[in-house]
């Protein structure tokens, strides 16, 4: 297979981070700048729905004709194309490297362990340490503009909410209708205001049953219906912006670094996913670890040196501090692969549909939009 170059996110022209800053600018927040060109409006309606990539989207047109219907065009996540760092990008306008929630399991000073930003296991580390810049539902609420966010009950309280939408006044919401009727009322209670509505299920389907499967794409229609019903709810003059976290694909071939020799030698710890790997060496085997993960997995993946995807723009503008976060290592598949890890992992290896790379297919999320009239 004849290696690609790899795609960079497009921060700062059309990344998913630009759509936040952007609907701020939209509603008159001072400082905001408006990448995007959005309208100027006194309502935002933000609904993001995870696991919805754009490729997706537009292969199955059928299973979502309101979505399809809509205007728009594609968004670039933001590496790695993963849930954590995507409601980082969301939540605070940044790219990854700016608000420092690299990935789905990341080093973090002062722990041995590997931090799982999903789960924010190990207990212990500070929201607000972990991700410190100001989210756009503080600068929203600063400016005047009512700031909510609509989501599960569960995720209320939990550190990742804390790390990425603080500021904003949670509505717990558990079903689709539930999430229309707290969007509704959180967005008619101001004559300016700025809302999130985020939906989890057909990302959790995609890990089950994979992007390829009936079950995948009946839940699309649920998700059409959500989106069509939610616009038709909304506040005269709302501004509704259908996006997503990342895209999926279905690996077929699996990879596992707990029984290739090449792909543990010199290795301490293994973080990031299965199709965004953050490679931890031991004191002295960097250079080592490097040309055997590059030599190992050629003609499949990406490998970089942690100095190398920094300078090639993969995380955005990132501080050294920042970048200490991520392996020493990063190996990103192109190709039909997962680079899973069967002891240390059990509960990755199994999945069907995934996602963290740089591929189009799980980079490219959805801005489509509409206004209530």
């Amino acid at each position: 297979m004849t290696r690609p170059a790899p795609p960079v996110p497009a921060y700062g022209r059309a990344a998913l981070a630009d759509l936040p800053e952007s609907a701020l600018a939209a509603l008159g927040v001072p400082g905001a700048v408006n990448v995007l060109g959005l309208p100027e409006t006194r309502r935002v309606c933000v609904l993001l729905v995870d696991g919805l990539g754009w490729e997706q989207l537009r292969a199955h047109p059928g299973d979502a004709p309101f979505l399809t219907s809509l205007g728009g065009g594609p968004l670039t996540a933001g590496f790695p194309a993963t849930t954590v760092t995507s409601l980082g990008s969301l939540g605070t306008g940044l790219p990854p490297g700016g608000h420092g929630l690299l990935g789905l399991q990341i080093a973090l000073p002062g722990r041995d362990e590997l931090a799982n930003l999903l789960r924010w296991a190990p207990d212990g580390a500070d929201p607000v340490v972990v991700q410190p810049a100001p989210t756009v539902y503080e600068r929203a609420r600063a400016a005047g503009v009512a700031a909510s966010y609509v989501g599960a009950s569960l995720y209320r309280d939990s550190p990742l909410t804390r790390a990425t939408a603080r500021g904003a006044d949670y509505a717990g919401a558990d079903a689709l209708g539930q999430l229309v009727a707290a969007a509704q009322r959180a967005l008619s209670a101001s004559d300016r205001a700025y809302a999130t509505v985020y939906h989890p299920d057909l990302d959790s389907t995609g890990h089950r049953f994979g992007v390829a499967s009936a079950d995948w794409r009946q839940q699309l229609r649920f998700v059409d219906l959500l989106a069509e019903r939610l616009a038709d709810a909304l506040p005269s003059g709302t501004a509704l912006y259908v996006t997503a976290d990342h895209g999926m694909t279905d690996p077929s071939a699996r990879i596992d670094a707990d029984t290739d020799p090449a792909l543990s030698a010199g290795v301490a710890r293994l973080g990031g996913d299965a199709r965004s790997r953050y490679v931890y060496a031991l004191p002295g085997a960097h250079g080592d670890v490097l040309a055997a993960w590059r030599e190992r997995l050629a003609g499949t993946c990406w490998v970089r040196s942690r100095a190398e995807a920094v300078a090639e723009g993969w995380f955005g503008a990132i501080t050294p501090d920042m970048a200490e976060r991520v392996g020493d290592v990063i190996a990103v598949p192109y190709a039909d692969v997962a680079i899973t890890a069967s002891a240390r992992e059990p509960w990755l290896a199994g999945m069907v549909g995934m996602h963290g790379s740089l591929v189009t297919a799980e980079q490219l999320v959805p801005l489509v939009r509409t206004v209530k009239d």
